[in-house]
């Protein structure tokens, strides 16, 4: 990761709070879906977390972070949330938003500050990944490291199998 081109807005973001991370990268493709990019990366697929924006009936945006082998519970991710319901964003919308495209998307360094929610799993491994802002990058962390950059919550958000 030497050179500065190589360095994502996540990484310097990081880097200017002092929170250590793991910079993973791959080859830059859009398709490859989430367990794919886990087991590319050699990384526990349950560790490997996807980000998804949602709006609520009320009009404000929230931010969850699930593993990338499951899906989002509306239901629960409207309760974490205190809103009647949520749904996803409209993928076009994505960029305008948050700055960042779809398989791009982290929770750190978006546009604005949305309210966060990561779902409860993730405080059961010492660190988890997730995007590092740009297709083809990922960020291994220590979650309560990101505490101080992003104000996320746990909760139970995603659809039981």
């Amino acid at each position: 990761m030497g050179k500065k081109e190589d360095k994502t807005n996540v990484m310097r973001v990081l880097e200017q709070k002092k929170v250590s991370y793991t910079p993973h990268s791959y080859k830059e493709d859009a398709s490859l879906t989430g367990d794919e990019i886990a087991e590319l990366l050699g990384e526990n697929k349950e560790q490997v977390f996807k980000t998804l924006v949602t709006v609520g009936k009320t009009g404000e945006h929230y931010v969850f972070s699930i593993p990338v082998a499951e899906e989002l519970d509306l239901k629960k991710a409207a309760k974490a949330v205190s809103e009647k319901s949520v749904s996803m964003l409209k993928q076009k919308d994505l960029l305008p938003l948050t700055g960042y495209v779809h398989g791009g998307c982290s929770p750190i360094g978006m546009k604005k500050m949305f309210k966060t929610v990561f779902h409860e799993t993730a405080e059961d491994f010492d660190t988890i990944c997730f995007s590092g802002g740009k297709v083809g990058f990922q960020v291994e962390v220590h979650l309560p490291d990101v505490k101080p950059i992003v104000r996320y919550e746990l909760a139970d958000v995603i659809v039981n199998k």
